[in-house]
């Protein structure tokens, strides 16, 4: 290696010689693919640095294997000469020592070929480059594809593409025959008409989600993927009914989730997407009951919706049960592990689902009487449970009802509560007359002079969250009834049923079909004019059914948002 070399920016700079016998002679005969190759090599003899085909092949966006072939070419025309195929390793000859232009191949053998391959052009209104040509005659003298095969690849691109026929589309389809050792007329015939089969098989696929253009080479491969999976047309076929609007890509997601489970044939994928829309469905309607919103259905399908059903949990029974957990503010794995505790108790079937649910919502009724005399109770399971108990113990709700009144200034009213039950129970009083004399009075009442300072602020406390629980209360029922007048309207009825099944269908539209979204949005606007329609005639606006409390700065709740106390308590 010589002691000096040119630094980079002085090659930057520098020239590149071509000389003009290769500008005269062979340019006009070589591909595009051929010159950029021969004159990069060119560029690459002059620089000190390293690059090796690979890295060439990448910046040049030629395939490896074209660029090996391009300069086996240039070495046909003398011009350099392959010293080694792998690792590729070329050395340039000068042009000025070889005589004549280049002969890649003999024209005499592929005269009738030619003749016959410029019929098939012109019929398409078609003509190739000179460099586009030889591609083509490098092609067949390199491979070992009969001629009339290669022309019946031909005459199927030209039919197919028309004016946009090109040389490229020609030689790819005709390299994935030679890839497929489909070297003869019968072979490359067979191979097409099976193309055809498949292209009509595409065009239904095409027609089911709405896709309006001619299938493309690179459609092909995802019907060569599924069959190569055992997925059946059929069920292919049932995966874009369901779709109804998208795409390829799309499709290969559903049906890539039914390889996943084993569902290849048409009656097999049908069951399954039956299935999948009845559980994706119900997701979506647990979902409102439970005030939660979700984008994606299927993992809320896979890890709970398919396990309820396969319990035997009816999809009304569910809904109720989420209606429950409403009010619990839970979310689903709140409500399945409601559902796991269920059903180790046997709680399956719809009779006893409804049973449960009622017996839960009259406790939650009790509650809120209990809140009514005792100020805010969080309605908790725990809670629930607690209540269940008293009613175990035979107490009615008056009794209830009189030990929350005895409770009323405690600091935790529910264990207080506890603590009366547990004694009248032992004492066996199950009616308001039956409580002992020295107990009917203050006696179970905590005695203010041994109370904490933490008790009285305690105390203080409920005393606040009753007083502005009461306001919300009264801000609340003036919302309740406007609601109640608007949905006994069928026009409004009608309109509010159109946008809550429309939200979902949104929801649902944003990832299996976002095709639909215009079609869904404009149906919703429609729906909304409606309802304002409706609103207007009952005499009722949108502030009707927003609660108007008598703080609005601290919006009923005792707090500012700034987190400090609002001067508002007990004002008037």
């Amino acid at each position: 290696m010589s002691f000096c070399s040119f630094s980079k920016d002085f090659t930057e700079r520098s020239f590149t010689s071509v000389e003009n016998q290769f500008i005269t002679k062979y340019l006009p005969e070589a591909g595009g693919d051929a010159v950029r190759a021969y004159l990069y090599g060119l560029y690459l003899c002059n620089c000190a640095a390293e690059f090796d085909a690979e890295n060439t092949a990448k910046l040049l966006r030629i395939p490896l294997k074209r660029l090996i072939d391009i300069f086996g070419f240039w070495e046909e025309c003398g011009l350099v000469q392959v010293l080694s195929r792998d690792p590729l390793f070329i050395e340039y000859l000068p042009v000025s020592a070889v005589g004549g232009k280049p002969k890649p191949v003999r024209p005499e053998k592929y005269a009738e070929f030619n003749r016959e391959l410029f019929k098939i052009l012109q019929k398409a209104g078609k003509d190739f480059k000179p460099y586009e040509y030889q591609r083509i005659l490098e092609f067949l003298e390199n491979n070992p594809m009969e001629h009339q095969a290669f022309l019946l690849v031909v005459d199927y691109c030209a039919k197919k593409d028309g004016a946009r026929l090109s040389a490229s589309h020609i030689l790819n389809k005709a390299e994935k025959l030679v890839r497929e050792r489909k070297f003869t007329y019968e072979q490359a015939e067979a191979d097409l008409a099976d193309f055809h089969v498949h292209e009509k098989e595409l065009s239904r696929i095409f027609t089911l989600l709405g896709i309006y253009r001619k299938p493309q080479d690179s459609d092909y491969d995802f019907l060569e993927k599924w069959k190569n999976a055992g997925m059946e047309p059929g069920a292919v076929y049932a995966c874009a009914e369901t779709l109804k609007k998208g795409s390829l890509a799309s499709l290969d997601l559903l049906v890539a989730e039914l390889l996943e489970n084993e569902a290849k044939t048409e009656t097999q994928a049908r069951e399954y997407l039956s299935s999948r829309e009845a559980r994706t469905s119900l997701v979506f309607k647990v979902a409102r009951r439970l005030g939660v919103k979700i984008q994606n259905p299927r993992p809320y399908a896979e890890e709970y919706a398919e396990k309820w059903l396969e319990r035997g949990y009816e999809p009304e029974s569910l809904l109720s049960i989420a209606s429950l957990c409403l009010h619990l503010s839970y979310g689903f794995p709140e409500m399945d592990s409601l559902l796991d505790e269920m059903y180790r108790e046997g709680i399956v079937d719809e009779a006893g689902v409804k049973a449960y649910c009622a017996s839960r919502d009259r406790q939650f009724k009790l509650i809120q009487s209990i809140q009514s005399i005792c100020g805010y109770i969080k309605k908790t399971q725990a809670a629930l449970d607690m209540v269940a108990a008293w009613r175990s113990w035979s107490f009615s709700d008056e009794m209830i009802l009189e030990a929350a009144k005895r409770s009323a200034n405690a600091a935790a009213p529910l264990p207080y509560m506890n603590k009366l039950l547990s004694e009248w129970k032992r004492l066996g009083a199950f009616t308001v007359s039956e409580i002992p004399e020295k107990e009917s009075g203050a006696a179970f009442a905590p005695n203010p002079a041994l109370r904490s300072e933490a008790a009285v602020a305690a105390d203080e406390r409920s005393d606040r969250e009753r007083f502005y629980a009461a306001r919300r209360q009264q801000a609340m029922k003036r919302v309740d009834r406007a609601r109640a007048i608007a949905e006994r309207d069928k026009e409004f009825g009608e309109a509010e049923a159109v946008l809550k099944k429309g939200e979902i269908e949104l929801a649902k539209a944003e990832i299996f079909s976002p095709d639909l979204l215009p079609e869904i949005q404009q149906r919703m606007d429609a729906a909304k004019a409606a309802r304002d329609r409706a609103l207007k005639r009952l005499q009722l606006s949108e502030r009707d059914f927003t609660p108007k409390y008598f703080c609005e700065k601290c919006s009923d709740t005792g707090y500012l948002p700034d987190g400090r106390a609002c001067d508002c308590y007990k004002k008037s």
